[in-house]
């Protein structure tokens, strides 16, 4: 870290930093996942280098809310390929994006902006949930987005919280982006440590995730009982494997096993994006991992 305090990043430099990670992670073998080494889940990796493209200009939009971020990256992600890609890895970036611009440590103002949220946030959030329609993140007794008209919404970081316990992008609202900093971050290190490069250093991050917690969106799709199920597994078949090795073959075989059975640890990947957009905005800030 430098001796001076880190200043805030431009616009420009928030935005090639964005899509650098989200086109880092589509390089990676993240088994489940859509990746380059294989299609699945009826996703192609051109929509996603285009969503990529399209939703950095609002990702990076200087001064910007994180609400405003959020509804923007989704709507112009549908434009361009019609279909949800993203909603996730906004969500998760967006408050990213907005403390990047703030001087002083980026943890710090990250927290600022995870408790400044105000009625319009909740507005643009919800709004741009609903046109994703993700299937799970607004499903509660309270605060179904679904269900609520704009006059009624609640404050987004209560309904971040009214979801929490099943979905851990939500959780992150409450929480200070924890699994960033305590599963993402020392991965993306020790991987590095190890002699690892790009893409398996991505390989290690997302495994990281699948290996920890349960993924959110297999529990949305499938339930909790079958999510823990596939960490379970993924941590028994995948922990000792030796990714200096590129082990591709393992890998895509146990790939082709989840896709085969509808299993998509979609929130591993998109903490993998946002841990790979944390790590660049540190180190462009000096602020290192």
């Amino acid at each position: 870290m430098s001796g001076t305090a880190p200043g805030g990043l431009p616009a420009a430099t928030v935005a090639d930093l964005y899509r650098a990670a989200c086109l880092a992670e589509l390089d990676a073998l993240k088994p489940g996942n859509v990746h380059g080494y294989a299609p699945g889940h009826r996703m192609v990796v051109a929509d996603f280098v285009t969503s990529a493209d399209v939703s950095a200009p609002p990702l990076a939009a200087a001064g910007a809310r994180v609400g405003q971020r959020v509804r923007g990256g989704v709507e112009a992600t549908f434009a361009a390929v019609g279909q949800n890609t993203n909603l996730g890895i906004l969500l998760l970036c967006a408050p990213l994006a907005y403390a990047a611009e703030q001087p002083g440590p980026l943890a710090e103002a990250l927290n600022a902006v995870l408790a400044g949220f105000d009625a319009s946030d909740s507005r643009d959030v919800f709004a741009a949930i609903r046109r994703a329609n993700p299937g799970g993140l607004g499903r509660a007794e309270r605060h179904d987005v679904s269900q609520i008209d704009d006059e009624a919404l609640p404050p987004l970081r209560a309904a971040m919280a009214e979801a929490a316990p099943r979905d851990r992008i939500a959780r992150a609202y409450g929480d200070g982006f924890r699994d960033l900093f305590a599963i993402g971050l020392p991965a993306l290190v020790g991987a590095r440590a190890r002699g690892l490069v790009p893409p398996w250093t991505t390989t290690a991050v997302h495994l990281a995730y699948l290996m920890a917690v349960p993924d959110s969106h297999i529990a949305r799709k499938h339930g909790p009982e079958r999510a823990e199920a596939v960490r379970a597994q993924a941590q028994a078949s995948l922990a000792g494997l030796d990714l200096a090795a590129a082990p591709v073959e393992p890998l895509l075989a146990y790939d082709r096993a989840l896709k085969e059975a509808g299993l998509n640890p979609g929130t591993s990947a998109d903490f993998t994006v946002a841990t790979l957009f944390l790590d660049a905005l540190l180190s462009a800030r000096g602020e290192g991992a």
